[in-house]
């Protein structure tokens, strides 16, 4: 044990040399210098470990231990290089202690190998705890950073340059990028908020999702792959098979999010634009029925977003059609609402007849007939749109 720590300075070598040979730690903001100096400090305590015949008993091996991995973790290094870093310590010190040994102590360096083994170990598993704890603590003092200023930038109802900007810097993203955002309350908001840190698990590909709570609502946005122009993106879409609309759309929903019921607006543009997606994330999102198992857009919506302000504003399109098929007797209404929806699906009589089972000429009398009593002439988009709004 003298001879070793007299060749301290040899032992730091050695692990500098090696150790800057791991990509991560070549290209870190941790420094050569600084590099050598732990080394020779790590070298110093481990030897008084081995001394002592274990690392808790040794110059504050432990604690160092604890700072280092504080600090290795503050530089950026990955776990793994870090690992790979923190073991090299027993083969320098294993490889030194062979060179300086005589063939006569070979007995009594196996039977000390588990010990050295033991205190590099206690050394190492120390320092990777305090590691695991830093970035733990990094992650959360990141995060909480990154609430406050995404709770800046929805607190505005237009949010200034500077502010999408700040937030932008924060967030590490492009404030010109395309966005999604989603909006729930209740359960599905609890759901919204667990999908935060699932999304990435298993075999998907990280996304980062952004969250913010407000007024008892979750928002939870993200960034949309970059596109030359929506007619390429378009062209990509057709290529690959999908559909557009809304299932089109709801593709590119993460997987934590694509079964929440919630309010879903899929393309914003930019940052600045965020807070008034959520408003309308927010209004979408409370026109959600039981039945809806999945995010609910605009274009899917649109009649259920028209059909709540029209009855916000007194109208009532579907109380006025019922009083207007109030004089139908027998199975009239039953068939004329069967037909008018069949044909509003497809807007073709031949289709509508042979989805009905019923000849053409029918399906053009019972249409003549609902025109007759309500005045609604299907032929009229503008009219048609009042039974899409009527019957969302």
């Amino acid at each position: 044990m003298d001879q070793l720590e007299g060749r301290l300075d040899s032992l730091a070598q050695a692990f500098t040399t090696r150790v800057r040979e791991i990509p991560e730690y070549g290209e870190s903001q941790v420094t050569v210098l600084e590099i050598q100096e732990t080394a020779r400090e790590t070298f110093r305590r481990l030897i008084q470990g081995l001394r002592n015949g274990t690392a808790n008993s040794s110059d504050g091996l432990l604690d160092f231990a604890s700072d280092l991995g504080s600090k290795r973790a503050r530089a950026g290094i990955p776990p793994e290089s870090l690992t790979s870093a923190v073991r090299l310590d027993f083969s320098i010190l294993w490889a030194e202690l062979l060179e300086i040994a005589h063939t006569e102590d070979a007995a009594l360096l196996a039977t000390r190998v588990d010990q050295v083994w033991s205190v590099v170990d206690e050394f190492a598993t120390r320092t990777h705890t305090s590691y695991l704890t830093e970035r733990v603590r990094m992650a959360q003092e990141e995060s909480s950073i990154q609430r406050e200023f995404i709770a800046r930038l929805f607190n505005q109802s237009s949010p200034s340059l500077e502010t999408s900007a700040q937030v932008a810097s924060a967030l590490g993203i492009n404030p010109e990028a395309r966005f999604a955002l989603v909006a729930a309350s209740g359960e599905p908001g609890a759901r919204l908020r667990a999908a935060t840190s699932q999304v990435g698990s298993g075999q998907h590909t990280r996304q980062r999702l952004f969250l913010h709570e407000s007024g008892g609502n979750t928002y939870v946005f993200w960034a949309l792959p970059a596109v030359r122009t929506r007619a390429a993106e378009n062209r990509g879409a057709e290529a690959r098979g999908d559909s557009h609309g809304p299932e089109g759309d709801n593709q590119q929903l993460p997987p934590g999010v694509a079964n929440v019921p919630c309010g879903y607006v899929p393309e914003v543009l930019g940052l600045r634009a965020l807070p008034t997606a959520a408003r309308t994330a927010e209004s979408l999102a409370a026109l959600l029925r039981p039945r809806d198992a999945g995010p609910l857009s605009a274009d899917s919506a649109w009649a259920r977003l028209a059909q709540q302000n029209l009855q916000d504003a007194g109208l009532d399109l579907a109380a006025e059609l019922e009083e207007a098929l109030a004089e139908c007797r027998g199975g009239e209404r039953e068939r004329l609402l069967e037909t008018v929806r069949h044909y509003l699906g497809t807007g073709n009589v031949t289709v509508t007849s042979e989805q009905l089972f019923c000849h053409r000429n029918t399906i053009l009398n019972r249409l003549n007939r609902f025109q007759e009593l309500t005045g609604i002439d299907l032929a009229v988009p503008a009219k048609t749109a009042r039974l899409v709004v009527a019957w969302a």
